[in-house]
Parts: C-alpha cells; structure tokens; sequence
C-alpha cells in the first residue's frame, strides 16, 4: 500500500497537468487513508499558493450511496481557482467525462464546530444561499475504488454560482426549493431539495460533524456546496447550461 504524502503527492501532480489521479493509485490506499489523503492534497494546494473557498458534500441521496456502495455523504474541499461566476466559459477539451450537478451552494455567517452540530444550528449559522453548478469529471466508477474518488476530491472540478440571497429568511423553508436545469435551450433535469439528506441544513450539519473528526471547525465566510438536486447529467464541449431555482434565482455556465 503507498503512504498519504506519496498518493497525495501523486494526485497533485497529475491536478498540475490537468489530469486525474494516476492508474498507478488504484487499488493502494485503504478507506481509513482516504480523507487523510485528501486533506494532505488540500495541504499541498494551499502550500502552493491556492486558497481553500470551502467544501462540497456528495453522495447525498440513498439511490447514489447504494450505486456506488458507500453508505453514507462523502465530502471534498474547494478552492478559490475552482471557482466561477455565473455565465463562466470553462475549457471542455481536457475533461474526462464532464457532468454537471445543480446544488445550493451555502455561504457560512457563522463558525460551526462538530460534534453534535443540529439541523437548526446548522441552520442559524447559514449567512445566504447561491444558487450553483458543479462541474465533476467522472473519469472512473467511484464503486470500483472508494477510497481513492474521496483521496482524489470526490471527482470534483469547479463550481459556478449565481447571485447570492443574504441574509435568509428565517421563515423559508429550504426543503421546497425547486430546479430545472436546461441545455441549450431544452429542459433535461428538474429536482427539489427534499432529494438531499435533510435539505441543506442536513448537509451543513454533517460536515461540521465530520471535519471535526480532522480538527477542523466550518469555518466563517466558507461556501458549502450541499449536494445535488439531481442526477448528474453528463454535458459535451459547446453546451450551454442553465439551472433555475426557486426561489433562488439562475445559474449559467458554457462547456466550450
């Protein structure tokens, strides 16, 4: 089996020249090594010069954790150069199998620090909402090595995000939001918040939870994608999606 600083170093490697984790790696770390992995790799990106924007949470939805085996949220870190603003081009020719996924993306008002975080801590911590696109590679099946898709980042690539609502109002109900999510023009996905754990709060909590378990707090003014809406939909160089939340507002990117 190879040591975290090897793989971690592996994958950064290959990030720096636009590739995903070598076929080298697979098969050599062992769940208990991968969010170790991950943080080292976050490690050396921030020693580099990135800056972390925040984190994603996926496999949200029971159908995807029975698809790929893995019963329960995974998550990956963000960086500030994956990030974009609505109406971004992003370059298409070097992905593996892009798709994207329609999420709220949560901008954190306050620190959380796990455990025991509830859903309405979570929720009281929340400083506003983006409506937001993830874009992830699906370079490989996840099922046929868990421990290296949550080393290598949960096949995350970039995130896009609207226009930002802050503060909430205490009285929306987040579970109701809705999205479609169109492509070129022509409706291809549609889904509700309710599809993810607990809704948003559910997401915000578990991640507080679970870093906690790497010392580490949710922290203030960090972003948490909470967890697709849909399925993912796989997308092709020239696409030009849009996803239209309610009551969240739109989010446009162009894969080209």
């Amino acid at each position: 089996m190879m040591n975290i600083k090897e793989a971690a170093a592996l994958i950064r490697n290959e990030k720096r020249q636009g590739r995903r984790a070598p076929a080298s790696l697979r098969g050599q770390l062992s769940l208990e090594d991968s969010y170790p992995a991950q943080m080292e790799l976050l490690a050396l990106h921030e020693a580099g010069g990135e800056a972390l924007a925040g984190w994603k949470v996926g496999l949200t939805a029971k159908a995807v954790q029975d698809l790929f085996g893995f019963h329960e949220p995974a998550f990956g870190h963000l960086l500030n150069s994956g990030r974009m603003e609505s109406g971004a081009a992003i370059a298409g020719a070097s992905l593996i199998g892009p798709q994207i996924e329609a999420e709220l993306c949560v901008v954190m008002g306050d620190t959380l620090r796990g455990p025991g975080v509830t859903l309405a801590e979570a929720r009281a911590a929340m400083g506003g909402i983006y409506p937001a696109l993830e874009l992830i590679e699906m370079w490989f099946n996840p099922s046929e090595d868990i421990p290296l898709f949550l080393a290598e980042n949960v096949v995350h690539t970039a995130f896009v995000t609207g226009p930002a609502t802050a503060p909430l109002d205490a009285r929306l109900n987040l579970l109701e939001t809705t999205v479609e999510v169109l492509v070129n023009g022509e409706p291809v996905a549609s889904g509700k918040a309710d599809a993810v754990l607990d809704g948003p709060e559910g997401s915000v909590a578990w991640l507080a939870n679970k870093l906690a378990e790497f010392g580490r707090p949710l922290e203030k003014g960090q972003v948490v994608m909470t967890g697709s809406m849909i399925k993912p939909y796989a997308i092709e160089t020239g696409d030009r999606v849009e996803a239209r939340f309610k009551p969240f507002g739109l989010v446009e990117l162009l894969l080209e």
